[in-house]
């Protein structure tokens, strides 16, 4: 149980990283400065966007020898139930339509001992996620202060 629900907390830094604001622009035929007026959630490119990220993410997460401990015991229906739950989260994080129903970030990270090693260590794939999707520093800086947000709720627990 602790370690699905670090894996939802390590998985939920993959969603904020969704698809540049251009993406979006593109497929709804807006310029990019209109979608700038848009949430972060419709910048970064809807749920599909977040979903797609998050996949890349969890992938690097998981694959890190610091990090994968997180994931191990976790059979294919966790992990499905703990991806839905951090898509959710970030898609109302970043003001999507999505409706949040698991634990608060404290409660949900008390007793995993996630330390800042870690931490940084899943803020560094966070990073190369976004440059892989090509994010713009705007949004990138965005995603990282609502992540910095939760820090005091997570490290340390």
């Amino acid at each position: 149980m602790k370690k699905q629900l670090l894996a939802e907390m390590l998985m939920g830094f993959a969603i904020l990283g969704g698809f540049p604001p251009y993406v979006a622009a593109q497929a709804t035929g807006q310029s990019a400065t209109a979608a700038q007026g848009k949430s972060l959630y419709a910048r970064l490119g809807g749920y599909d966007a977040l979903v797609a990220v998050s996949k890349d993410f969890i992938g690097r997460l998981a694959t890190d020898p610091q990090l994968s401990r997180f994931f191990v015991g976790l059979n294919d229906a966790s992990k499905a139930r703990v991806e839905a739950h951090v898509i959710d989260f970030l898609c109302v994080a970043t003001g999507g339509p999505c409706i949040y129903t698991g634990q608060d970030m404290k409660t949900a990270h008390t007793g995993l001992h996630i330390t800042e090693a870690d931490w940084s260590a899943s803020a560094a794939h966070l990073t190369e996620t976004l440059n892989k999707f090509n994010v713009p520093q705007k949004e990138q800086n965005e995603v990282m202060s609502a992540i910095s947000g939760l820090k005091g709720d997570i490290v340390g627990r």
